[in-house]
């Protein structure tokens, strides 16, 4: 099974402070082609989450403007991994946490962003295996 740092390897995830307008971090996304922007406070410390599903729940359907800080918008405190944990227990933790977008850290530092489609088709095919073992166990 692959660890996370070999899903990772020279990845530069989008960071943006949480005072960024939530327009600039789409554009951001936009330019990128990624589906979430990791959010840091002014000392570069990782305080939350904004992703693509962000914007349009928690801005256009509740009538945001876009000038809205990603600090009112974004998910706080995010469920975070070491980079030397395996992808199958990122996916689990994806899984039961109802999220599809995980940070990678090594202590403070952030080292990149998962997402669901950066998993092989094995991987999610050993997850699915296991979510079926546990329906049967029920």
């Amino acid at each position: 099974m692959r660890q996370l740092s070999n899903v990772i390897c020279n990845q530069r995830p989008l960071v943006l402070k949480q005072t960024v307008p939530v327009c600039h971090a789409c554009r951001h996304m936009r330019d990128r082609k990624t589906g979430s922007v990791l959010v840091v406070d002014e000392d570069d410390r990782l305080v939350g989450i904004f992703t693509g599903r962000d914007a349009v729940r928690r801005v256009l359907a509740a009538g945001k403007d876009a000038d809205t800080k990603l600090m009112e918008v974004m998910t706080v405190n995010p469920t975070t991994i070491s980079a030397n944990k395996s992808a199958i227990e990122a996916l689990r933790l994806m899984w039961d946490g109802g999220f599809r977008h995980l940070p990678l850290m090594e202590g403070d530092k952030i080292l990149g962003v998962v997402s669901r489609g950066d998993f092989e088709s094995g991987e999610q095919l050993v997850l699915d295996e296991e979510r079926q073992l546990w329906e049967h166990m029920r």
